[in-house]
């Protein structure tokens, strides 16, 4: 039986503090792969502690690979072993939009559009924004127009710095951090501080955007299958890419949470070499169940890892601040190198973005979020588990981000249901598409963005897209 002593009156919750101490015994190998845990109830009874907080305990370690369950068995640990010197990161307190807009010289006009992460503009703070806006004007119109440093101001910084350690559980200084106007602008710095002769690395499938930055700078990019980064370091040596750029806490677009033994096998094939990994982590801020996945950046004790992470996700698509973290050798090579560069984000906005962190009213704001989008998110659920579609339809990864994955029991080709889809009025896009070689892909199964859908609308988009697939049948 498990025995860990718990401190019941400290900030840590206790879910917390007993995460931690299984992940401990299980990365120094007390407690060994395929090993039973005590059931929910047993454990719970030996710690004096609720069975809720057991259960939540074991969910989150599901979550992030650490344990495995099985109907009517129970818990059992995982095999993590790959770099022991890795250290376990402390479970931390909890972007871009993934929109793939094709070109059209007269756009369709969809009623319902699955496609669109764009976040929806009444959601915006408006009257604080305007209310720090004008404090702004006010208090700091001295440095308004002063040129701040090629790294963003250091107030702004600062705050992101706090942020990171509050939310995410990420210890950086405010030194290390670069902010800039969109991710995109950051990937084109990042190709002139690691260098123009490497092999970039990305997901398959994974957001097209990024590959199509990379061959924009005209660097060789590989697309390496989601699978091959649960492999041995040597799968990952044969694609020959130097730089990986990956989004471990929640992978767009099949919404999977990387594991610790594949992140552990990350580790070691960059510590192998002179590599990098580039940690996209996009929307960590939205998981809906247990607490946000820990970064890699905190896990990496070498250095090897560069940290991203934008405001577009939580605060509006079209605020364009984005920001990086880098390891200190890193930090000392764009000094040397990039630090003739202007920052792309204007003072003002940084000013206000600054006193929006440090005022709280970011953490609230988060928080308004967070439950707005959980409740947003069971209704569609609702809606779509009561519908005609149901008994053809199969919800997977919603436990975090602002989309799922719907797998539709249909024969007819992806393609042929989109079209019949727009032909409706209803913009939907298959998973197929995101992979390098969509013949390649799983079939049937469709990205769900919710963020900005009209849910006054879904019901007749589901009966029309449930007709679909009844015509299907009869045909």
């Amino acid at each position: 039986m498990l025995t860990y002593t718990l401190e019941p009156h400290t900030s840590v919750p206790l879910y917390e503090q007993l995460i931690r101490r299984i992940k401990e015994d299980i990365s120094s190998g007390i407690l060994n792969p395929g090993e039973k845990l005590p059931s929910k109830r047993s454990l719970a009874g030996n710690l004096g502690i609720s069975t809720v907080t057991v259960e939540t305990t074991y969910q989150q370690l599901i979550a992030e690979g650490y344990i495995t369950s099985a109907p009517r068995r129970g818990y059992f640990v995982s095999d993590i072993s790959s770099l022991p010197s890795v250290s376990v990161t402390q479970d931390p307190m909890d972007h871009r939009s993934k929109t793939e807009p094709t070109l059209r010289e007269i756009p369709p006009v969809y009623t319902t559009d699955f496609s669109n992460s764009a976040t929806p503009g009444e959601n915006f703070p408006f009257t604080i924004w305007a209310k720090l806006s004008r404090e702004v004007l006010s208090g700091e119109s001295s440095r308004l127009l002063k040129t701040s440093p090629g790294t963003g101001i250091p107030e702004l910084r600062t705050a992101i710095a706090r942020h990171l350690y509050s939310y995410r559980g990420i210890s950086c200084s405010p030194e290390q951090i670069v902010v800039g106007a969109g991710t995109e602008y950051l990937y084109g710095l990042l190709i002139q501080l690691l260098g123009f002769n490497r092999v970039y690395g990305v997901e398959d499938p994974g957001y097209r955007k990024i590959s199509r930055v990379y061959q924009s700078y005209g660097v060789s990019c590989r697309h390496i299958p989601l699978e091959d980064f649960g492999k041995c370091p040597e799968i990952l040596n044969e694609t020959e890419a130097d730089v990986l750029h990956i989004s471990p806490s929640h992978h767009f677009p099949t919404g999977r949470v990387m594991p610790i033994r594949e992140r552990n096998i990350l580790l070691q094939w960059a510590t192998e070499g002179d590599r990098t990994i580039i940690e996209d982590d996009y929307d960590s801020e939205f998981r809906m169940v247990g607490q946000p996945i820990p970064s890699l950046f905190e896990t990496d004790p070498f250095g090897h890892v560069i940290y991203m992470n934008t405001f577009t996700k939580t605060l509006a698509s079209t605020v364009r601040i984005s920001y990086m973290v880098l390891p200190e050798g890193l930090m000392n090579r764009f000094r040397e190198r990039l630090a003739f560069y202007s920052c792309t984000v204007s003072n003002f906005e940084q000013y206000t973005l600054s006193l929006f962190l440090t005022s709280g009213s970011f953490g609230r704001h988060l928080n308004r979020m967070r439950n707005y989008y959980r409740a947003k998110r069971n209704r569609i659920l609702a809606i779509l588990t009561d519908s005609p579609l149901a008994s053809r339809m199969r919800i997977r990864e919603e436990d975090a981000g602002l989309h799922f994955l719907m797998e539709l029991d249909m024969q007819m080709p992806d393609q042929c249901f989109t079209e019949k889809c727009a032909a409706e009025h209803i913009r939907i896009t298959p998973l197929s598409t995101y992979y390098h070689d969509p013949g390649q892909a799983p079939q049937h199964i469709f990205v769900i963005n919710y963020s900005s859908l009209d849910e006054t609308r879904l019901p007749d988009a589901v009966r029309k897209m449930a007709g679909i697939l009844r015509d299907e049948r009869t045909t």
